[in-house]
């Protein structure tokens, strides 16, 4: 009998030590004999699915036995797997707890596909999540998670998310363009560190209608003439901010000439005295 054969026919008896050393084992064969062994637990079962070069037909033959997926830690552990088949992996996550989606989701080589179907899981069950658990995924949760936790307008949830550091300007932006927006999310947004000072943000809470008038004012001086004649187009905010930005432009226009009047005639008086 071959030292495979042999090996083989040990993996399906072997206890203790032995069992251990043979979880290390090269050959696919006894790799399948020892799931077998009814003395495999939970425990050493993960160990084997740690083992990054594990053989495919390994990962499906655990994915097809029911009983041992019974176990959460060996579900998950076979979720995680690199070489675990596409299939299996989208299978898997339907069942897998919040932080380990979010773990799938931030996992550097995690498929795109994996990680979009786990953040749309996380998505899924947003509206059925306790409060605790939102607030775990404003600090931690991916774009796109963060960015829908944001639009949902609750302040505390809001104050945090904004501090997630997977948020992006894309999000932000994407929840300040909604007409219909909590002003918790305004305030938030416009008194934050990082995106009060962001200029695409400012543009927007400029042309959201539902920004203090103050927050707004206080951005006109930052904001380009070309933005602001933008901006002031009819249709685009109220006809009271209208006014205002028309006159921001009237009075950017007005320094702009007197300072092109000052370069051309250095020598003359001021043009406040010309007359």
């Amino acid at each position: 009998m071959s030292d495979v054969a042999t090996n083989r026919e040990r993996a399906r008896i072997a206890t203790g030590e032995e069992l251990a050393l043979l979880l290390h084992h090269s050959a696919t064969d006894v790799l399948l004999a020892l799931l077998d062994n009814p003395a495999l637990d939970d425990a050493q079962l993960c160990l084997l699915l740690e083992r990054k070069n594990l053989p495919g037909e390994i990962l499906e033959e655990v994915a097809r036995r029911k009983p041992l997926l019974k176990s959460y830690r060996v579900k998950r552990a076979l979720a995680f797997h690199p070489r675990t088949p596409r299939l299996i992996s989208l299978r898997l996550l339907r069942d897998l707890y919040l932080m380990d989606l979010v773990q799938i989701t931030l996992s550097p080589g995690v498929s795109a596909e994996l990680k979009r179907t786990a953040e749309e899981q996380l998505l899924a069950r947003l509206p059925q999540m306790p409060l605790g658990q939102k607030i775990t995924l404003a600090r931690r949760g991916p774009a796109r998670v963060a960015g829908a936790l944001l639009a949902e307008g609750h302040l505390q949830i809001a104050t945090i998310v904004l501090d997630n550091p997977n948020i992006t300007e894309a999000q932000v932006l994407k929840t300040l363009s909604r007409e219909k927006l909590s002003t918790h999310v305004i305030q938030a947004v416009a008194h934050h560190r990082k995106w009060s000072i962001t200029y695409n943000v400012r543009l927007a809470l400029v042309r959201h209608p539902s920004s203090p008038l103050a927050t707004v004012l206080a951005y006109l001086p930052e904001i380009t003439v070309s933005d602001l004649r933008e901006l002031a187009s009819p249709g685009i905010v109220s006809e009271g901010l209208r006014k205002y930005l028309q006159a921001e432009v009237h009075r950017r226009t007005q320094r702009s000439e007197k300072a092109a009047q000052r370069s051309a005639n250095p020598d003359g008086p001021p043009a406040s005295e010309q007359g």
